[in-house]
């Protein structure tokens, strides 16, 4: 019998739960330092990235070593879409779902970025992701032709999740433990 998307929520938030601490700073510094090890990273400039909320791999390490070597993006919920703004320190409050979101009318259009660092509940062995289950992702990467990373602890990383016809693929899934590399074309 297959796991719904529901079932497989609620399995990776219980093995998340089990993290402690340390290790769930350790498994950040592991992960980003492998997205650092990526070509699709190291030839870009506009990076969007995201503020984690707690539940998340932490990005916040990998944001103030890059903010200023590269030009970062943040996400903020607008209605049932993505608005894509310039990260700026000190420029972020506390917007929708309790993220930290961008200050600012300045919106960029996100075909423009050069790479996306995407979150998610889960990841596949085949590129798919789960999401938290509203489509923000979903609907942003629909057009984004740039290369789609894929972040997270290695416990969320499942040999499969069932995948809908919206549902955007990862080029490439990084954890704490290994970088996965899919064909998306």
């Amino acid at each position: 019998m297959n796991a719904t998307k529901g079932e497989l929520r609620k399995t990776i938030k219980e093995a998340k739960k089990a993290l402690t601490t340390e290790e769930k700073s350790e498994a950040a510094r592991r992960c980003f330092a492998n997205v650092e090890q990526c070509g699709e990273f190291a030839a870009t400039q506009r990076v969007l990235v995201y503020n984690s909320l707690p539940d998340e791999i932490s990005t916040a390490a990998f944001i103030e070593k890059w903010h200023e070597r590269k030009q970062l993006f943040l996400p903020r919920v607008n209605g049932d879409e993505l608005d894509i703004l310039a990260f700026e320190p000190g420029q972020t409050e506390e917007g929708a779902f309790h993220i930290m979101e961008p200050t600012g009318d300045d919106c960029i259009d996100p075909m423009t970025l050069d790479l996306i660092i995407v979150p998610g509940v889960g990841f596949d062995r085949h590129g798919n992701r789960l999401g938290r289950g509203k489509g923000f992702y979903d609907r942003l990467l629909h057009n984004c032709r740039c290369p789609k990373i894929g972040v997270a602890y290695a416990c969320q990383l499942l040999e499969a999740i069932p995948a809908e016809p919206h549902d955007v693929r990862m080029d490439a899934v990084v954890t704490d433990r290994e970088i996965l590399r899919f064909s998306t074309k």
